[in-house]
């Protein structure tokens, strides 16, 4: 049974630091590029940065590049999201997923976790 669990959310002031981690369990980890999406409410899901398979490659939105840093540890089947300088506009539901390598599309979502920045 594939399992993504995230951790880490909560409530910042902006500004502020958030480190989100998303544990995976149920597949060949190594095997998978990850990502991470977020929802704010009355918005569509977007993406917001992934990761390749062993780490070599990171992709970012234009909206948290410079803020926000993808990474994963294989050993752990664990990536996370470390979020910098955060601001309101930030707030939203973060989900990670699951990517097989060379294929399209995320087949692996988790339930997600909220942050919240406050102005």
């Amino acid at each position: 049974q594939v399992q993504l669990v995230e951790s880490g959310g909560g409530l910042v002031q902006a500004g502020g630091s958030l480190r989100l981690a998303c544990a995976v369990s149920g597949l060949p980890f190594s095997s998978y590029a990850m990502g991470w999406f977020r929802q704010a409410p009355g918005k569509e899901r977007e993406f917001v940065a992934r990761i390749s398979r062993y780490g070599v490659t990171t992709s970012y939105a234009d909206s948290v590049k410079g803020r926000f840093t993808i990474s994963r540890d294989n050993a752990k089947t664990t990536v996370y999201l470390q979020m910098n300088s955060l601001k309101p506009e930030d707030t939203a539901v973060y989900y990670c997923a699951a990517t097989f390598a060379g294929t399209r599309g995320y087949r692996y979502w988790g339930p997600g976790t909220q942050v919240t920045v406050s102005s």
